[in-house]
């Protein structure tokens, strides 16, 4: 693609995204399969970091919970998963620039690719926009998250570690079985042990998310 058509122009301008010019925001939604000089991956790393500051700065202000709760709901509402989920409310997949072969492949509703383009998203309007205007899009887009229950309950790699903990067994031991799928479609599977209890293995798309699910199969297995 050469320039992004008024129909993303317009989808983005009413969720909140202010534009200038048009270079940023179809390099934005660009993927890497599309072969194009230049792919979203640069801005995801931007607008992870900005999501971040956005999102720590809401807790801080809204929430009198200690370091370890704000850093658990902080880490719940800047993950892959939640990103996706933003994208996925707002139609962001039928928006996303895809190689013909990652879109037969269903890249445009992968959890890591709409992950990817929200954060990407966002680290174009700080380049445009600055801080302000992308931290007021950002408590917009994530109002329903921040406003529920993400990350209020206890994490489950967290529970674990604290089970293993108080009954004097080793720490949690993760490792990584399988790896398999192209980045936008990837399968990670995932395997935690503590000695002389047992283990759990999950499947999922990320590594993350794998070691979340496998750390919760044990504790309804054996905490």
């Amino acid at each position: 693609m050469s320039e992004l058509g008024a129909k993303s122009r317009a989808w983005l301008e009413q969720h909140g995204f202010k534009l200038h010019g048009e270079a940023i925001w179809l390099e934005a939604l660009t993927h890497g399969s599309t072969g194009a000089e230049r792919d979203y991956q640069r801005l995801e790393f931007l607008g992870d970091r900005v999501l971040g500051l956005a999102t720590a700065e809401w807790l801080f202000r809204h929430s009198n919970g200690a370091e370890g709760k704000l850093a658990q709901r902080l880490n719940a509402l800047v993950s892959k998963g939640a990103c996706a989920a933003v994208a996925r409310e707002i139609g962001a997949s039928e928006h996303i620039y895809l190689g013909k072969q990652a879109r037969d492949d269903g890249a445009a509703e992968s959890e890591n690719v709409l992950g990817d383009v929200m954060e990407s998203l966002l680290g174009a309007s700080f380049i445009e926009n600055g801080f302000d205007q992308t931290r007021g899009v950002i408590l917009h887009l994530w109002a329903p998250l921040l406003g529920g229950t993400a990350g209020i309950a206890k994490h489950p790699k967290s529970a674990l570690q604290e089970w293993a903990a108080g009954n004097q067994r080793r720490p949690p031991k993760y490792d990584l079985l399988e790896r398999s799928g192209p980045d936008h479609k990837a399968s990670f599977t995932v395997r935690v042990a503590v000695h002389n209890v047992g283990d759990a293995v999950a499947t999922a798309n990320s590594k993350q998310e794998a070691e979340t699910e496998a750390a919760r199969q044990f504790m309804e297995r054996f905490g």
